[in-house]
């Protein structure tokens, strides 16, 4: 039997948030539709953030109540402090996805805050979450490195994953947020995350920067990950990090995991034609991604 890999699409929110365009509702609630006829079950749709900062994402409350409802399908937001909590609550959003950095310096520059006031920050953050009945995806940026720290110590990042599974969220989400990682890094990291914590539920969230991000998650996929965060055509990239750029494409992603003999019930075909009709209304040079053009 077939294993199934789930791909959370991020293009809505990572991969809008360093574009210059801003598109209007109407438009996002069009590739959410897209989406959603493609198979996504899970989709991040924004973040509540400052929305002087990331003006792409200032819509959020405008574009959730707008949102075509299904059972089956998960809407996400990034949530990065408390204030971004409330609006999220309100929203009546189904998921979360708190998220701190390993880095000092892009903790600083991200949320301004020290990554230790932030471990304590996505404490109360994942209690709250969850005494709202939301499902809680709780992340940690920049393991495998930054720009601007460059390389972490293993052992710090052990410690503060250690720290997040004590919190207990539904699933814990672990990023190459600047693309530093390699196979090698990947698998090492890894074999010591499930030697410490055997029964984890882990995400992957690669981004391509270096252009490993597929490699990365071939090497990931021998520890029984399934779950993968991936952005139509690409895009992707903070506003914070510099030269960063897109997360591992989404119609790469489905042609590797369908050339390896898994189960991905995402249609590539229709996904490409997203990143096809974004590509008319912003500039190319945005896209990481190579295929979706060729489908």
């Amino acid at each position: 039997m077939k294993k199934t890999i789930f791909l959370t699409e991020v293009g809505l929110r990572d991969g809008l948030q360093n574009v210059d365009t801003i598109l209007p509702v109407r438009d996002k609630l069009y590739i959410i539709e897209g989406l959603i006829k493609a198979g996504f079950k899970q989709i991040q749709i924004t973040s509540f953030v400052n929305k002087a900062l990331i003006p792409q994402m200032a819509d959020a409350e405008e574009l959730i109540s707008r949102l075509p409802r299904y059972n089956d399908i998960i809407y996400s937001g990034l949530v990065l402090n408390q204030k971004g909590l409330d609006r999220a609550i309100l929203t009546g959003i189904d998921q979360v996805d708190l998220s701190i950095s390993s880095s000092e310096t892009y903790s600083q520059k991200n949320t301004r805050m020290g990554i230790y006031e932030a471990m304590n920050c996505l404490k109360t953050m994942v209690e709250r979450a969850k005494e709202s009945k939301l499902k809680v995806r709780a992340g940690l940026q920049c393991v495998w490195g930054c720009v601007y720290d460059g390389k972490p110590n293993e052992n710090k990042i052990l410690k503060m994953i250690d720290d997040i599974v004590e919190m207990e969220p539904d699933i814990i989400s672990l990023a190459d947020s600047t693309g530093m990682a390699n196979p090698l890094t990947i698998s090492k990291l890894l074999e010591q995350v499930f030697k410490r914590n055997p029964k984890i539920n882990l995400n992957l969230h690669l981004h391509n920067t270096m252009g490993l991000g597929l490699a990365n998650l071939y090497s990931s996929l021998s520890f029984g990950i399934n779950n993968y965060d991936t952005s139509f055509g690409g895009l992707g990239g903070s506003p914070f990090i510099e030269g960063s750029t897109g997360n591992i494409p989404t119609e790469e992603t489905i042609n590797l995991l369908k050339g390896l003999r898994f189960d991905i019930k995402i249609d590539i075909k229709e996904v490409s034609k997203i990143s096809l009709w974004l590509e008319k209304k912003i500039q190319n040079s945005y896209f990481g991604g190579h295929i979706f053009r060729n489908l």
